[in-house]
């Protein structure tokens, strides 16, 4: 899983797989599920993302995490 943002748009797009994906649907306003070829979920992209969520906090819980030191 992969989490990106862009100032430049305010969008977040966190990116599910590797696989491409080959159809998008909006759920809501400003959110849009994109799906690979087989149909599986493969990323979410949201507009506006720094009105519609607190981008100042990241955590992750419950998930086979492996923490990785980032060099300074």
């Amino acid at each position: 899983m992969k989490v990106e943002y862009f100032t430049d748009t305010d969008s977040l797009y966190i990116s599910l797989s590797m696989n491409s994906s080959a159809a998008s649907k909006e759920i809501s306003e400003g959110v849009v599920l994109d799906y690979d070829a087989d149909g599986n979920l493969s990323g979410i992209d949201i507009d506006n993302a720094s009105r519609k969520i607190d981008l100042h906090e990241f955590s992750v819980t419950q998930l086979p995490y492996v923490k990785q030191a980032i060099p300074a």
